[in-house]
C-alpha cells in the first residue's frame, strides 16, 4: 500500500488517494477464490475444485473482485489514514478507480475535524451562587439517617392509626364487578402514604386485625385507566397485620452509632459541614458549566453534522450499556416507554452537540497555551480509574489507550486554566437574598 496523494480542496473533508500493489491484490483475490469456490457449480468438476482460471472464465474475471477488495481496503485505509495525518471524523466513502496490472486505486473521502477559532477565553465573568445550609436541610438529612436505622415492631393491641404500616388483602369493584389490577394480597400499605387512592387510606385506620370492611372511593377524574376515571369504587378489605416503624431517639447513643462522633451535637455538626461542602462543590460545578456555555458561545468553527450524530451515537450505546447494567435491554426499554431509536436519538442530540462543541473548544485552548501532559498525568489519571471501578490499574491499562487519556488529561487541564483566568463573584442565591429583604 501506498497514499498517492491527499485532496483537502474541499471544505471539512479529505480525499485519500490510495494504491494497493498488484502482489497483495492478487492474494486478496486467490483468497477469495479459495472461500467461495465451494459454493460455485463449474461443469465437469465437482464443487471446491474448479481451477480459479476456469471460474473467472466462466463467470468473468472480476468475480472475486468484491471479495478480494472488502478484505484488502480497510487495512490499506487504516495504514494510509495514520501516513496522511489526516484527523478523519466519519467513516470513509470509497471509491474504485481502476483495476489493473498495476495494482489497485482507490480513493477514501471522509470528513475531518474542522478549523478552529476561539478568542477572550480569558477573564470570563460568571458567578459563583453558593447555597446556603438550612436547619430543614440538616434534619432532612439526619432523619433519612434514623429512618434507615429504624426497627419494625408488630401491633397486636391496638387498631390501625396514621403512620402504621397495615398488611391487607383487598379487591375492587365498580357497579359491583370486579375490575382489573384492583386486586391484592398481602399488600403492606403505609397509612398516611398517599400511595392509594385519596380516601382509601383515611378508611383503613381505626379496623383491627382481622376485620373485614368496605372502603368507598371515587377515583380521580385525570386516572391513568379511562375505565375506571372519575368512577365510584368499593373495596373489600382484610386487615391481616399492624406494624410500625419505630425511630431512634435523636441522643449521644444514636450518634455514636451512626458516626465517629460521640454526642449528637457534633453529630449534627458534621452533618452540616458535609451538606455545606456539597454546596460548594455544586456551585463549583455550576460555575465549571457557565464557563463552558460561554467557551461554547466564543467557539468559532463550522463542524460536520456527523460530529454531532456520531456523540449522539456514543452516548445512545453508552446509555445503552448502562441498561444493561441493570437487567434491562435497549429493546425492552423502548417496548416500555413508546419510543423508537430515531426518537431516543433526538434526545441525545442537544447534549452530543454541547459535548462536540465544548471539546473543539478545549483542544484549541489547550493547543494555543501549548498543555502538555507527562506520563505521571497519565498514571494518576490510570489511578483514578481504576480507583473509581474497584480495579487494579494493570487490569485497566489494556482497556483505555494511552493517547486517549492524555487527550483527555489535556483536556481538562484546559478547563482549569479558563477556571483560573475567570472572575468569579461569590453571589448568594437570589431567593434568599428576597427572602432577607423582606
Amino acid at each position: 500500500m501506498s497514499l498517492k496523494s491527499v485532496n483537502t480542496a474541499e471544505k471539512n473533508t479529505a480525499v485519500l488517494e490510495i494504491s494497493i500493489e498488484k502482489e497483495a491484490f492478487d492474494k486478496a483475490v486467490d483468497a477469495a477464490y479459495r472461500k467461495n469456490v465451494g459454493k460455485m457449480n463449474v461443469p465437469g468438476f465437482r464443487k471446491g475444485k474448479a481451477p480459479k482460471s476456469i471460474v473467472e472464465k466462466l463467470y468473468g474475471k472480476g468475480v472475486f473482485y468484491d471479495d478480494a477488495l472488502n478484505a484488502i481496503i480497510p487495512g490499506a485505509y487504516e495504514e494510509a489514514l495514520k501516513e496522511s495525518g489526516v484527523q478523519a471524523v466519519s467513516q470513509p466513502e470509497f471509491d474504485v478507480t481502476s483495476i489493473d496490472d498495476n495494482g489497485v486505486v482507490i480513493t477514501a473521502k471522509v470528513f475531518v475535524k474542522p478549523e478552529v477559532a476561539i478568542n477572550d477565553y480569558k477573564g470570563i465573568a460568571v458567578d459563583r451562587v453558593v447555597a446556603k445550609t438550612t436547619d430543614d436541610e440538616v434534619n432532612a438529612q439526619i432523619e433519612a439517617t434514623r429512618n434507615r436505622n429504624s426497627r419494625t415492631i408488630e401491633v397486636t393491641d391496638r387498631a390501625t392509626q396514621n403512620g402504621d404500616i397495615a398488611n391487607i388483602d383487598y379487591e375492587g369493584f365498580c357497579d359491583g364487578v370486579a375490575f382489573a389490577g384492583g386486586k391484592g394480597e398481602g399488600h403492606d400499605l403505609k397509612l398516611g402514604s398517599g400511595s392509594f387512592i385519596p380516601g382509601f387510606e383515611e378508611q383503613v385506620e381505626g379496623h383491627t386485625i382481622g376485620e373485614e370492611f368496605d372502603v368507598n372511593v371515587k377515583f380521580p377524574e385525570e386516572y391513568h385507566s379511562a375505565d375506571l376515571a372519575g368512577k365510584d369504587a368499593t373495596f373489600k378489605v382484610k386487615l391481616n397485620a399492624i406494624k410500625y416503624t419505630e425511630l431512634p431517639e435523636l441522643d449521644d447513643d444514636f450518634a455514636k452509632d451512626v458516626s465517629e462522633f460521640d454526642t449528637i451535637a457534633e453529630y449534627t455538626e458534621s452533618v452540616k459541614a458535609k451538606i455545606t461542602e456539597r454546596h460548594a462543590s455544586e456551585a463549583d460545578r455550576d460555575v465549571e458549566n457557565k464557563l463552558i456555555d460561554a467557551l461554547i458561545e466564543k467557539l468559532e468553527a463550522d463542524i460536520p453534522e456527523c460530529m454531532f450524530e456520531n456523540e449522539a451515537e456514543n452516548q445512545l450505546r453508552d446509555y445503552a450499556n448502562r441498561l444493561s447494567m441493570q437487567g434491562l435491554s435497549l429493546d425492552m426499554y423502548l417496548k416500555y416507554t413508546g419510543f423508537d431509536l430515531d426518537t431516543l436519538r433526538a434526545e441525545f442530540k442537544p447534549a452530543a452537540e454541547k459535548h462536540v462543541k465544548t471539546r473543539l473548544a478545549l483542544e484549541k485552548i489547550a493547543e494555543l497555551e501549548n498543555v502538555t501532559v507527562t506520563d505521571e498525568d497519565v498514571e494518576k489519571e490510570y489511578e483514578t480509574i481504576a480507583n473509581a471501578y474497584g480495579l487494579e490499574v494493570d487490569k485497566i491499562k489494556p482497556q483505555i489507550d494511552a493517547e486517549m487519556l492524555k487527550e483527555d488529561v489535556k483536556v481538562r487541564k484546559a478547563v482549569e486554566i479558563v477556571k483560573a483566568a475567570a472572575v468569579i463573584t461569590d453571589k448568594e442565591p437570589e431567593a434568599e437574598k428576597t427572602a432577607d429583604a423582606e
